[in-house]
């Protein structure tokens, strides 16, 4: 398979790139890792007139801790930050989730932001950033400036993201819960490495006497975009080893609309989501139990 012929750029410097977006506009893609994009543009899903390649802009390369949040640059491969120690320590979650993407090779070359900007409703990363309540950090040449965008506002459907014509999406940022939050992403695909047939993060926030404060979940693959589910009202004041469970996975496959397709039917993934929903929740308090010094 070859892709469609296409005008290749690439600029030194992030003004120089934004200058390019906004004069291609509609007809341009931008190349980070290229996971995503080039299987579509070899199956001729997409077919830009321009491709503006970015990974000369090592200032885009970083990972970094900053206000209570995770800031991960537009061109850190998923590998990267999957084992960042930094990252690994306040935010457990995103190498968790990380772990699952497709194989290895893909995480040494993916990029997180290439990820989430192709807002694929089977990835793990948009649910993350989701369920952290995190943000896009967009900038774009002219009078618009940079912006940011919070992550219920980024994901509009499959494959389509808020990012406009002529922006590049520089940054995301992931906030750091608060203290006393586990965590745990779990997922089930048909075969190691293929999207989830569903798949769940979830957040469980403990207080002082190991009760479940809070509790949230994102899930994927089981609709357009991922879906936020707050279980606290299943699980909330209860303690972190003998909480309902079950009743927060009721919860979380009552809130899912998914559809049938040529890998499962909405019935089956509407069942995951509630198995894989208690089962992470389950885990998510043991690990917040685990980092307060509990059994």
């Amino acid at each position: 398979m070859k892709p469609p012929v296409f005008d290749y750029h690439r600029p030194r410097t992030v003004p120089e790139a934004l200058s390019m977006l906004a004069e291609v506009g509609h007809d341009g893609k931008v190349l980070a890792g290229g996971q995503s994009l080039v299987p579509l543009l070899n199956m001729r899903l997409a077919a830009p007139a321009h491709l503006v390649d970015v990974n000369w802009l090592a200032e885009l390369d970083e990972i970094g801790r900053d206000d209570g949040a995770v800031r991960v640059g537009a061109l850190a491969r998923h590998a990267r930050v999957e084992h960042d120690p930094g990252a690994r320590e306040v935010l457990p979650l995103l190498g968790q989730a990380i772990g699952d993407i497709a194989h290895s090779t893909v995480r040494n070359r993916g990029t997180v932001v290439g990820s989430l900007v192709h807002a694929d409703p089977a990835a793990e990363l948009p649910a993350v950033l989701v369920l952290l309540g995190g943000s896009m950090e967009l900038a774009s040449a002219g009078d618009g400036g940079p912006r940011r965008v919070a992550a219920a506002d980024f994901f509009l459907g499959p494959l389509e993201s808020a990012l406009r014509p002529g922006e590049l999406a520089t940054a995301a940022v992931f906030p750091t819960p608060p203290a006393g939050t586990g965590s745990a992403w779990l997922e089930l695909a048909r075969r190691h490495g293929d999207y989830a047939l569903c798949g769940v993060g979830v957040l469980v926030r403990l207080d002082g006497g190991l009760r479940v404060e809070a509790a949230r979940a994102a899930l994927i693959s089981v609709g357009p975009v991922p879906v936020p589910v707050d279980l606290t009202d299943a699980l909330g004041g209860q303690p972190h080893d003998a909480a309902d469970w079950a009743a927060a996975g009721r919860l979380a496959a009552a809130a899912v609309d998914p559809e049938d397709d040529i890998h499962a039917t909405a019935a089956y993934r509407r069942h995951l989501a509630g198995v894989l929903t208690a089962r992470a929740a389950r885990a998510a308090a043991a690990h917040a139990a685990g980092r307060l010094g509990g059994t």
